[in-house]
């Protein structure tokens, strides 16, 4: 995805913790269940104290959700930088490109895989991303109204073009995903996710 520019070596550091932090976490749940496995657990594992992981996490939930804050942010600034000319149906399928390698990855798509199941299983953190989700979808729906204004059509605050444009896009991310879990062994994520865009053609904005 897009580099972190700008962005201060504070910020940088935390970043790199939390990912620490969330990979020990993330094989734990997969190695032992996400119920089962305790905060104490994850504070031990990864050689902090639970007070110190909670400094980087509010909750547990966060733990595997957290990052989506930095992906919405990611995949915005990669919708913006799409040429004005292309479709913006294209744009969008474009800007997930860099989500596919994590599941594609033949050394990671059946950890991948799991901790998708996870979240698709757990109540909790599938509330917590989808929570998570519709904030990307409102960072990227303001990158399209920009985008038309750029062109010369701006699109008024009620007009909900925008929005159920960029809301399909991640349903057919979200289908994907369920997908995977089911055919992560016979089909690759970018082709499930070509598939489910190919499946719908918004009329263009």
């Amino acid at each position: 995805m897009v580099a972190e520019s700008g962005v201060s070596l504070r910020e940088r550091t935390r970043r790199a913790v939390q990912a620490e932090v969330a990979e020990v976490a993330m094989r734990l749940f997969v190695e032992q269940g996400y119920d089962a496995t305790t905060i104490d657990q994850i504070a031990a594992a990864a050689g902090m104290s639970k007070r110190s992981v909670f400094r980087y996490f509010a909750t547990k939930e966060d733990v595997v959700c957290g990052k989506y804050e930095l992906v919405g942010e990611q995949l915005a600034a990669e919708l913006r930088k799409r040429p004005l000319d292309e479709p913006l149906w294209e744009s969008l399928r474009r800007i997930f490109d860099g989500l596919l390698p994590y599941v594609d990855d033949a050394n990671n798509r059946a950890f991948a895989v799991s901790i998708e199941r996870i979240v698709q299983v757990t109540p909790a953190l599938r509330a917590r991303y989808l929570e998570k989700v519709d904030h990307m979808e409102a960072l990227c729906e303001q990158v399209v109204r920009d985008r038309l204004a750029e062109l010369g059509r701006p699109s008024a605050d009620g007009d909900p073009r925008p929005r159920a444009v960029v809301g399909a896009a991640f349903s057919c991310l979200l289908a994907a995903q369920s997908a995977a879990v089911a055919e992560w062994n016979r089909r690759s994520f970018a082709d499930l996710l070509d598939e489910a865009m190919a499946s719908m053609s918004p009329a263009p904005l």
